[in-house]
């Protein structure tokens, strides 16, 4: 078992790959990366443009960090960038669920055939341990709770099919050539830095704006929130764990609160006044909505010695204070898909 002293120390050094590191839990993981002394390298979505995002703080002269701009889906330029690679944490992914209604096709490009590009890259060049992610969508609706990592696997989204895809590539390394690999399924990771695709910058972004009335979805689904931290330190635990190989560890923190409840929870961490309404064109097709999500986080715990540090109230708090002081970040009045 890792305790939080051996993580902090394991990294000093190391090489490490991070792709989908622009984005709100890689750039995290980045940042307790950097702080641990690893020589951090990421692969960010070439964009023709000047833009960087959350990883702006880590380019110059000097920098522990390694740019390298690509596509997951380019086998070359992803075989390149594992190269020399002690660790790879493979974050990169298509993520919001209603696009995926959208442009199926595209999810399973990035997310199915990406994956299979990263993990061939990691047994091209015998790293030590692949990192995969996955998403707790992947369960669906629960059948028990809590949910267990053996839970059955329901793509009730052409999204969560195609980390149903990915997950099972990555474990089919682990069988048919011994990769080192662990999937590891965080549940509903908040925090700074997210994107109004997710619920609380969603509602946090109409609180800060002035809004009277908060437009959600259906409110009566729950979700077992882990502040971005608690996530990103369950990577490096993970990372850590020999008993994980080859195995799927959920991170979660075994609690779960409605999005009804949720957005009360926000409306006073924001200390303004107003009601919740539901908009219709923010509901999802009915066999695709996931009503409950609750986890069971005993591997974590039990292996890798991870547990969430972070309280609801104390994260929420954190967030709320974020969005305000960043609002120009988002479009309140606008359905981000």
């Amino acid at each position: 078992m890792s305790t939080t002293t051996d993580t902090q120390s394991s990294w000093q050094g190391r090489t490490v790959l991070v792709t989908g590191a622009e984005g709100f839990i890689g750039s995290t993981l980045v940042d307790l990366l950097v702080a641990r002394g690893a020589r951090v390298r990421v692969l960010v979505h070439y964009k023709p443009y000047a833009e960087r995002g959350h990883l702006a703080r880590h380019f110059g002269p000097g920098s522990p960090v390694e740019v390298l701009a690509g596509d997951v889906r380019d086998a070359g330029r992803v075989m390149d960038a594992v190269a020399g690679c002690d660790t790879v944490f493979h974050l990169a992914a298509l993520i919001g669920i209603p696009y995926s209604y959208a442009s199926p096709e595209a999810y399973v490009q990035t997310n199915v055939a990406g994956t299979e590009n990263v993990a061939a890259a990691c047994r091209r060049h015998g790293v030590r341990r692949m990192v995969h992610t996955s998403t707790s969508e992947v369960y669906g609706t629960a059948r028990t709770v809590p949910i267990r990592e053996d839970h059955p696997l329901q793509p009730q989204s052409p999204y969560s099919a195609s980390k149903i895809g990915a997950d099972m590539l990555a474990l089919s390394y682990a069988h048919s050539f011994e990769l080192p690999v662990t999937v590891v399924r965080p549940f509903n990771t908040y925090g700074p830095r997210q994107s109004a695709r997710a619920v609380i910058p969603t509602i946090l972004a109409q609180l800060h704006s002035g809004a009277e009335e908060i437009r959600l979805g259906s409110t009566t689904p729950t979700r077992d929130f882990t502040y971005v931290t608690d996530t990103a330190e369950g990577f490096l635990a993970v990372a850590e764990c020999d008993r994980a190989l080859g195995q799927v560890v959920n991170l979660g923190t075994g609690r779960e609160i409605s999005i009804g409840d949720l957005a009360e929870s926000l409306i006073r961490a924001s200390g303004r006044t107003a009601r919740v309404v539901i908009d219709e064109t923010r509901l999802r097709p009915a066999g695709s909505e996931v009503e409950r999500l609750l986890s069971d986080n005993s591997r974590a715990r039990e292996w890798a010695g991870w547990t969430p540090k972070v309280s609801l109230t104390e994260g929420l708090a954190r967030t709320s204070d974020w969005v305000r002081d960043n609002l120009r970040c988002f479009a309140p009045d606008r359905y981000q898909v």
